[in-house]
């Protein structure tokens, strides 16, 4: 291993001066130190990457995860926590997911928290990755997990200037590259030669076949009034959708999906979640339109328009429902308060709910509950077929 030598010579009158301590002579004194300097590289990584955006902005950073380069839309997610859950999302499909929180990786990864089998965004955006991990169901960092699901990560950016862009200018698409033979310009091309809207990423993401969900919910998560006997109702999740409505992309690039919900309507109880409910809004004859940087994040207010309360809401959609374009008889129940978009529907003729948030994920954490007592509500009515006097009951709570 090299070593370098260096030498230092002082006097005490070079460290004291003219106050030098009384009785010391001006003898010079003389010692060396000796350090290795290893292999000669620097103890810290240097920017690697780069992420260029189509309006020309060009972000240096440092890159984890896989290497390569891949293009994607930019949006940002204000999550404080739940990284893992958002890497497994089907719906961030097509995407570079920029987390606004500035720590990411302090818990790890652990393989209760996915969402699904494996990851579908495009990349992920972050200022600070932590150089350690700190949780019991810990098994792998998420430096390592991301590499071996190819997944490409960047660091050490400026992610609240990339957040502001953003707000001001809307969503843009982006080239995240680790590739230093491919130039700026080449880059930028490439951002500006592709585009999210009106791309089909629901059939890269959806499960090939029908499978029962077994798993029984944990205590804690349980409605905050599940007291008494329960009834037993077989319910369908649109498999094209997941969790019918985790869905990524544009509604109207599935012209075949709201042919299949439009077969539905008014046959049984439809419960439409974040892109069902797009797709409910367009099966009733309505349109969506694309929002300037979408909802991303577990802590968005909702008002229900029909109680007054406040929910504290899980959002993670670019598109949003037109309600001015929907027929006599669809109520919008939601509304989102940090924009007024619509965030609920209901059709009590056609036997509709829908919300454009995601009320099992949680977050208030029981603040949507009603959301799934409404539609228990409307499942008993079909299975009754009785007057459902608890339902006008539970909307006018």
């Amino acid at each position: 291993m090299a070593t370098k030598a260096l030498a230092f010579t002082f006097s005490f009158n070079d460290l004291f001066g003219s106050k030098a301590p009384p009785h010391t002579s001006a003898k010079v004194s003389v010692f060396s130190v000796r350090c290795s300097s290893g292999n000669g590289e620097r103890p810290w990584k240097n920017s690697d990457a780069r992420l260029l955006l189509e309006d020309g902005s060009i972000w240096k950073a440092k890159s984890f995860g896989a290497s390569g380069t891949q293009v994607g839309e930019v949006v940002f997610n204000t999550s404080l926590t739940g990284y893992q859950e958002i890497l497994t999302d089907p719906s961030y499909a097509g995407q570079f997911v920029l987390m606004t929180n500035p720590h990411i990786g302090n818990t790890g990864i652990n393989f209760d928290d996915e969402e699904s089998t494996e990851c579908f965004l495009s990349g992920l955006v972050i200022r600070s990755l932590s150089i350690s991990t700190s949780n019991w169901r810990c098994v792998k960092d998420l430096g390592d997990y991301l590499t071996e699901r190819n997944v490409m990560g960047i660091y050490d950016v400026d992610t609240r200037a990339i957040t502001r862009r953003l707000r001001e200018d809307g969503s843009l698409i982006g080239v995240l590259s680790t590739d230093n033979s491919k130039t700026d310009e080449e880059l930028l091309q490439m951002s500006k030669s592709w585009d999210i809207v009106g791309i089909d990423l629901i059939s890269g993401v959806s499960c090939k076949s029908p499978y029962e969900w077994v798993d029984r919910t944990k205590e804690e998560w349980e409605f905050s009034s599940s007291e008494g006997p329960r009834d037993t109702f077989h319910v369908s999740l649109y498999r094209l959708l997941l969790n019918f409505g985790n869905g990524p992309g544009d509604p109207s690039a599935v012209p075949y999906a709201v042919e299949t919900v439009k077969n539905i309507i008014g046959k049984v109880p439809v419960f439409g979640i974040c892109m069902g409910h797009q797709l409910l809004g367009q099966a009733l004859g309505g349109t969506t339109y694309k929002m300037k940087f979408g909802h991303h994040g577990g802590n968005h207010p909702v008002r229900n328009l029909r109680t007054g309360r406040v929910e504290i809401s899980s959002q993670n959609h670019n598109y949003a429902v037109d309600p001015a374009t929907l027929p006599e008889g669809v109520e919008v129940t939601h509304i989102n308060l940090n924009d007024s978009s619509c965030a609920g529907l209901a059709f009590p003729a056609q036997k509709i709910v829908s919300l454009q948030y995601h009320p099992e994920a949680s977050p208030g954490p029981h603040d949507s509950d009603n959301a799934f007592r409404e539609f228990i509500e409307l499942m008993k009515h079909e299975k009754n077929q009785t007057p459902n006097e608890n339902l006008h009951q539970l909307q006018s709570v």
